[in-house]
């Protein structure tokens, strides 16, 4: 069971996951040593299962992210599967999902013809709904 110490060094650790041993025990009124501790347990117990990194895509040269809603057009999804396999590159999250649709795909394009070239080689396979991201 969490108490509240427990869920802020979560909290902490969310927006700073370097942050030291001894600042994030400031943080939460507790010693380094005591913060240490418990994030041990807590990576012990699963509530903590890795530490990222959050990369700015833009900067990259991803200008265009986008969400799919996919509708499979038959019942073995192993092409389309397939398909995903091959162009992993383009694909950050992909979701099996209940309610509208198959699947959930989040996508990162450096272009418009980037995105019309994945879109065409998805459309042999599957139908889809695409919403591009503003902000």
């Amino acid at each position: 069971m969490l108490d509240q110490t427990d869920r802020k060094i979560l909290e902490e650790l969310s927006g700073n996951g370097r942050m030291t041993m001894k600042e994030l025990g400031a943080r939460v009124h507790l010693t380094g040593q005591a913060a240490a501790s418990r994030v041990a347990r807590l990576e012990e117990e699963g509530f903590i299962s890795k530490y990222t990194i959050e990369v700015n895509q833009q900067k990259l040269g991803y200008s265009i992210h986008a969400f799919l809603y996919i509708y499979t057009k038959s019942i073995s999804h192993q092409p389309y599967l397939a398909f995903l396999d091959e162009n992993k590159k383009d694909v950050v999250n992909h979701y099996k999902i209940s309610g509208d649709g198959c699947y959930l795909m989040e996508c990162r394009f450096s272009g418009n013809e980037e995105l019309d070239r994945f879109l065409t080689g998805l459309n042999k396979h599957v139908n889809y709904k695409l919403s591009i991201v503003i902000k």
